[in-house]
C-alpha cells in the first residue's frame, strides 16, 4: 500500500495487490462465518439422535435462533460502522461467534444449545455489513460487483469446509468436538485481520484512482454528531431506497425469497443423505461440501464477473441474470431429488448450483450503489434485516415443521404418495400415530421390532425428501421478482450515477 498524505489529510492510493489481500482476509473471515453458521446442518441427525430432537427444533437451531439476535443487532451495529473503525468491529465479531460456536460444543440439553447458537448470533451480526462497506471503498461501481461475488464465496467455501470437516469429525470423534475444533481458529484470524486490514476513507473509490494530483488531495467528509434522530432518519433514509424503489425492492424481494428456500432446503440436504441412503456423516459432508463448494462457487462468482461485464451494456442484467439462473436451476434440483440412486441425486447436484448462486453478487451490487457511501454498511445491515429473519430465521423452521407433519401422515399411510398429495393430506389427515411418540429422535427405540424400525426410518426418508423439494419451489418465485426487478432498473441506476 502507498501512502500520500497531506496536511488536511488525503485519498490514500491502495495497490491491487494489497486490495486483493485485504479482500482475501474478508472472505476468510467469510468463509469462517459459514462454516460456524451451516455446520449445524452437517452435523444435525448427530444432534437429533443424541439429544432426541425433532426436525422443528434442529430447523430452529439451524434458523430462528440464530437469526434473531444475528438480524436486530445488525442495524445498531452497521449505525457503528458508519461512524467508527470498520476493521475493529469485525475483528471482535470475529471473536465473538468463534468462541460461541465452541462453546456449542458443551451444550447438553436443547435449551444450552440454543443459548449458545443466539450468541453465535451476535458474533456474526458484525461482519457483513462493515466488510460490504469496506469492499465498496476499495472497488469501484464498475468492480464491485465482482468484488462482492470474491467475498460471497465464502459462503460455498464455509458450507464446503464446514460440511467436510464437521461430517468427519462428527463421525470420528463426536458433534461436540465439530462444534470445537471449528470454532477455535476464528480466533488467530480476528487478530490477523486487525493487524493487516487498513481503515480506508469513506467514499474512497468512487474517484478514479491515478496519480496524485493537487485535486485528489481531500478531505474525508466530517462525521455528523450522534443523536437518536439523526440514526433513524440515516435508517429511514436507506429504507426509503430499500424498499420505495421498484427495482431495488423487487430485487429484495428476490433475494430474501430465494435465499428462503435455500436455507430451508440447504438445512436438511445431509440429513436427507443419511435417511434416505443410509451413508454415514463423513461421507455425507464430503458429497454434500465438495458438491456445494463446486457449484455454488461457480454460481457465485459467475454472477458477479457475467453481470459486471453484461451490466456495462444495460444494467438490467443485474436482474437478468438472476431471474433466468433461478428459474432454470428450480426443475434440474427437483429432479435430483427424485432419484433413487444418491450417485445419481449427487452428480445432477453439480449443476444446478452454477445458475442458482448467480444472484447474490448482484444484488449486493446494486444495493451498495442505490445508496451514499457512509449509509452502505446499513443498506447492507438492512438487507440482511430482512432477507436473514424472513429466509434464515424462518426457512429451516418451515422445512423441519414440514417434514415433521409429512413424516407423521408416511407412518399412519405408508407407500408412494406423489408430494403434492402428501402435503394436503398431511393437514387434515395426517393418522393417529403420533411419530414423535414413536419414533424418537426418528427412529424406532432400541430393541423394537424390525417392522417399526423400517417403518420410522421409511416414513423420515420420503418426508424429508418431499419437504426438500417443496422448498425448492421458492426458487422459481424468487425468479419472478428479479424479472419484475429489470423493469425500471437502468433508469434507477441512471439517476444513481448522477446523484
Amino acid at each position: 500500500m502507498a501512502d500520500a498524505r497531506a496536511s488536511g489529510g488525503v485519498r490514500p492510493l491502495y495497490s491491487n495487490g494489497y486490495k486483493a489481500a485485504v479482500l482475501g482476509l474478508l472472505l476468510a473471515a467469510y468463509t469462517f462465518n459459514f462454516i460456524d453458521r451451516t455446520i449445524i446442518a452437517t452435523i444435525g441427525q448427530a444432534i437429533k439422535v443424541d439429544l432426541k430432537l425433532t426436525d422443528t427444533q434442529l430447523g430452529l437451531l439451524g434458523g430462528l435462533y440464530f437469526a434473531l439476535l444475528y438480524t436486530v443487532l445488525g442495524i445498531p451495529i452497521a449505525r457503528l460502522a458508519e461512524r467508527k473503525n470498520r476493521v475493529t468491529i469485525i475483528s471482535l465479531s470475529l471473536v465473538v461467534w468463534s468462541g460461541f460456536t465452541a462453546l456449542c460444543g458443551a451444550a447438553t440439553s436443547f435449551t444450552q444449545l440454543a443459548l449458545f447458537r443466539f450468541g453465535v448470533g451476535v458474533g456474526e451480526a458484525g461482519c457483513s455489513p462493515p466488510s460490504h462497506s469496506l469492499i465498496s471503498d476499495y472497488y469501484e461501481p464498475k468492480k464491485r460487483a465482482s468484488a462482492l461475488s470474491i467475498y460471497s464465496f465464502g459462503i460455498p467455501l464455509g458450507t464446503m469446509f464446514g460440511a467436510v470437516a464437521g461430517g468427519w469429525l462428527a463421525q470420528e470423534f463426536s458433534w461436540r468436538v465439530a462444534f470445537v475444533i471449528v470454532g477455535l481458529p476464528g480466533l488467530l484470524l480476528a487478530l490477523i485481520v486487525k493487524l493487516v486490514v487498513k481503515e480506508p476513507p469513506r467514499g474512497h473509490s468512487e474517484i478514479v484512482e491515478r496519480p496524485l494530483e493537487a485535486e485528489d488531495v481531500v478531505v474525508e467528509p466530517a462525521k455528523p454528531p450522534f443523536s437518536l434522530a439523526t440514526e433513524f432518519a440515516e435508517i429511514w433514509a436507506v429504507t426509503k431506497v430499500l424498499f420505495g424503489k421498484w427495482p431495488v425492492l423487487h430485487m429484495m424481494l428476490g433475494v430474501t425469497i430465494a435465499s428462503f428456500g435455500s436455507y430451508g432446503s440447504g438445512a436438511f440436504v445431509p440429513p436427507y443423505f443419511v435417511r434416505a441412503f443410509h451413508l454415514g456423516l463423513a461421507q455425507v459432508g464430503l458429497i454434500t461440501g465438495l458438491i456445494g463448494g463446486f457449484s455454488a462457487g461457480v454460481g457465485t462468482l459467475v454472477g458477479g464477473f457475467l453481470t459486471d461485464w453484461a451490466g456495462k451494456k444495460s444494467p438490467r442484467w443485474y436482474a437478468l441474470t438472476p431471474a433466468i439462473g433461478l428459474v432454470i436451476a428450480t426443475p434440474i434440483y427437483i429432479a435430483a431429488y427424485l432419484q433413487t440412486d444418491w450417485k445419481m441425486t449427487a452428480l445432477i447436484l453439480l449443476v444446478p448450483g452454477i445458475f442458482h448462486y448467480t444472484y447474490l453478487a448482484p444484488t449486493f451490487g446494486v444495493v451498495q450503489n442505490s445508496v451514499e457511501p457512509r449509509r452502505r454498511a446499513t443498506a447492507t445491515a438492512l438487507l440482511f434485516f430482512v432477507l436473514n429473519l424472513i429466509a434464515l430465521g424462518g426457512g429451516p423452521v418451515f422445512t423441519g415443521w414440514l417434514i415433521d407433519h409429512l413424516a407423521q401422515f408416511h407412518l399412519n399411510h405408508p407407500g408412494p404418495v406423489g408430494v403434492i398429495q402428501s402435503v394436503s393430506s398431511a393437514f387434515h389427515d395426517p393418522g393417529a400415530q403420533s411419530f414423535a411418540t414413536t419414533c424418537p429422535g426418528g427412529l424406532a427405540p432400541k430393541g423394537s421390532a424390525p417392522e417399526l424400525a423400517k417403518a420410522c426410518a421409511g416414513a423420515m426418508a420420503r418426508a424429508t425428501q418431499q419437504g426438500i423439494i417443496v422448498s425448492l419451489c421458492f426458487y422459481a418465485w424468487a425468479g419472478l421478482h428479479y424479472a419484475l426487478a429489470a423493469i425500471g432498473l437502468v433508469k434507477h441506476m441512471k439517476e444513481r450515477a448522477g446523484a
